[in-house]
C-alpha cells in the first residue's frame, strides 16, 4: 500500500489476479529500483479494479473486459482460450476444438468467468459454481467441461485433467492498470518495466541538440581548404620547390 507518511521509505504495491505471474516484471524492479519496496498481493478477478479505485494498491495485473472507470489500462498480451477437460474425454483426440465441438457437452461457467461470452456455449449445468477453482473439481469429477484462460488451466492443474485450445471462444487480455489521476514517478517506472523499455531508454529525457546546419559557403569553404592541403602534402612528398609568386617591380614617378 502506498505510504501514508512522508518519512516512511518509498515503496510500490502491485496486485495480481490469479494465473497471472508477474515473476519476471518484479525481478526486473528489484534490479533497477532496488531503493524501493514492491509489495505483490494477489486479488480476486471480480475485486481487482476496485482495489486499485480504493487506493489499497498502486497498480493490478487484471483481466480484461472488466469496469475501467477511473482508471488507464495498458493491455500487455493476450492468453489462449482452452477447454478443460478428463483425460479420458473425447475431446482429448483433437489438437484442438471449436465452439461448435462443445456445442453437445455440459459446460459449467463459474461465477467469476473471465470470458466476455455473448451465449455461454454448450448445455448449461444446473448450477453455476462460484468460482473457477470450483469448476475445475467439478471437471475433476465428471460433471462437465470448462472453457477458460490457458493460465488458469495451468494454475488449477489435475492429474487426471488435460486440455484443449478452443480455436474461436472468446480471448482474455492481461493488462496493467492503475488509478487515472495518480501517474507518480514510480508508476512510470513499472509501466516501462513491462512495456520492455530498456534502462538506457530515452523516455523522459530531453531530446539531443540538432547537429549545426551547413552552408553551402561553408562546404565550399571547407572543400578548398581541403584540396589546399592536399597540394601541399604532395609537393612535401615529391620534394618539390614551393612555387613563389615575383613581386613586380614598383614603377618611380
Amino acid at each position: 500500500m502506498p505510504a501514508s507518511d512522508s518519512e516512511d521509505p518509498p515503496s510500490f504495491t502491485l496486485a495480481y489476479v490469479p494465473g497471472v505471474t508477474p515473476d519476471k516484471w518484479v525481478r526486473t524492479w528489484g534490479e533497477r529500483v532496488p531503493e524501493v519496496s514492491l509489495t505483490l498481493l494477489r486479488v480476486s478477478a471480480a475485486e481487482a479494479g476496485d482495489r486499485v479505485r480504493a487506493r489499497d494498491t498502486d497498480a493490478v495485473l487484471l483481466r480484461l473486459p472488466t469496469d475501467r472507470t477511473g482508471l488507464h489500462a495498458i493491455p500487455l498480451y493476450t492468453e489462449t482460450t482452452v477447454v478443460v477437460t478428463p483425460k479420458d474425454h473425447v475431446v482429448t483426440a483433437v489438437d484442438e476444438v471449436s465452439v461448435t465441438d462443445l456445442a453437445d457437452e455440459v459446460l459449467l461457467h463459474p461465477l467469476d468467468d473471465t470470458l466476455d461470452w455473448d451465449r455461454p456455449p454448450g448445455l448449461p449445468a444446473i448450477e453455476r459454481p462460484a468460482t473457477t477453482a470450483a469448476a475445475i473439481e467439478l471437471v475433476a469429477a465428471g460433471a462437465g467441461l470448462l472453457v477458460v484462460p490457458l493460465s488458469l488451466a495451468r494454475l488449477h492443474h489435475r492429474r487426471n485433467l488435460t486440455y484443449r485450445p478452443v480455436t474461436d471462444a472468446p480471448s482474455s487480455r492481461v493488462a496493467l492498470a492503475w488509478r487515472e489521476d495518480e501517474t507518480t514517478d514510480l508508476m512510470e517506472q513499472f509501466i516501462g518495466i513491462v512495456r520492455g523499455r530498456t534502462v538506457n531508454s530515452t523516455r523522459g529525457r530531453p531530446p539531443a541538440a540538432a547537429p549545426a546546419k551547413r552552408t553551402p559557403r561553408a562546404d565550399e569553404d571547407r572543400k578548398g581548404a581541403a584540396r589546399g592541403a592536399t597540394r601541399r602534402t604532395r609537393n612535401q612528398a615529391s620534394g618539390a620547390p614551393r612555387k613563389r609568386t615575383r613581386r613586380k617591380p614598383r614603377r618611380r614617378s
